[in-house]
């Protein structure tokens, strides 16, 4: 069935996080090598994206984990999968595979979940998450008109990035995280781009977030501006995610659920990191926070980011299966 078709019948639901999972398998620098990297200089230990590559076992199994829970999308493992994210390791060069190899273990995962429940389809999200750079603010205080990025490399490393994740298999495109705004047009420019170069669309999902109590993204837009710059893109879904758990989430969801002219998403982290950086909020306290989300009709998407597991995920599940998504307004700008 069209997903777009699903959002309008019931609340899907996005998986969990990925590095939470991965860190519940205390891998060590052997698992992010395999024969091809054993020489290479440096520690690869802590480059998640590459375990698809060196583990693919270790990233399957977390996927089917958050399917059984009761995901209907989940995330390949890409979060830094542009060859400006891949250079801390300097590993540019392994970017094609790095996001070819994991979107087609999501596709081999989700196939055969639907497989197992046809009434059930599940989907792949090629998660491109925010590049460890940002082109509308400079890095260093003392130059505040420097820049580490430009909008055009932005562009060229997106593309490439959009380009593997669906030769691998994904049926969605999220950019998730974002910080930086110009970052996401960036990523959206290159996206349309390459739709064009292949003669396809595919359905796109836009997560912002939002990183303090200002209410601001990291580039200084409230929740409203922030809607306001993706509305000439024809999305699938626009949402927010990570920073902030559930309930501090609430408010500006709710700027989002009233002004989103498309399908209104959020995973937010399973509450704020206590001082060791760790996350402590049980499954069920979230779900009892995003069920009021539900309640008030905010959402169409709804999962958990940071700090949130396969628990976490079938107990939000179990909540949204008793609400109605939310509605697609007509409000626009």
């Amino acid at each position: 069935m069209n997903i777009r078709d699903l959002l309008k019948e019931r609340i899907l639901i996005i998986d969990g996080a990925m590095g939470t999972m991965i860190q519940r398998h205390k891998l060590e620098e052997k698992d992010f090598r395999n024969e091809a990297l054993k020489d290479h200089p440096g520690s690869l230990k802590g480059n998640n994206d590459l375990l698809s590559i060196t583990r693919p076992d270790v990233i399957k199994d977390i996927h089917r984990l958050y399917f059984e829970a009761g995901a209907d999308i989940i995330e390949t493992n890409t979060f830094s999968g542009t060859t400006i994210s891949q250079a801390d390791y300097h590993l540019e060069y392994l970017v094609d595979d790095i996001n070819f190899f994991s979107a087609k273990i999501a596709r081999e995962v989700a196939d055969e979940m639907t497989a197992k429940t046809p009434d059930k389809p599940r989907f792949v999200a090629g998660s491109m998450g925010p590049t460890t750079k940002l082109a509308s603010m400079s890095p260093d205080v003392n130059n505040p008109g420097f820049r580490s990025i430009s909008f055009d490399e932005l562009v060229v490393a997106f593309k490439q990035q959009a380009r593997a994740l669906i030769n691998g298999g994904a049926d969605l495109l999220l950019l998730e995280t974002v910080t930086d705004t110009l970052n996401l047009k960036a990523g959206l420019f290159a996206i349309e781009e390459l739709f064009e170069e292949i003669g396809k669309t595919y359905p796109i999902m836009v997560s912002g977030t939002i990183t303090d109590a200002s209410g601001r993204t990291l580039s200084g837009q409230t929740t409203e501006a922030f809607l306001i710059s993706v509305q000439h893109v024809l999305l699938l879904s626009v949402g927010l995610n990570c920073a902030m758990g559930a309930e501090a989430l609430r408010p500006y969801l709710q700027i989002m659920a009233a002004k989103s002219t498309c399908f209104v998403s959020a995973y937010p982290n399973a509450g704020l990191p206590n001082e060791m950086g760790q996350y402590d909020e049980s499954p069920a306290a979230m779900a009892k926070q995003v069920e009021e989300f539900c309640k008030e009709g905010l959402v169409n998407i709804l999962g958990g980011c940071c700090g949130t597991t396969p628990e976490h995920i079938k107990a939000i599940a179990d909540v949204a299966a008793k609400y109605k998504p939310r509605k697609v307004g007509t409000n626009s700008y």
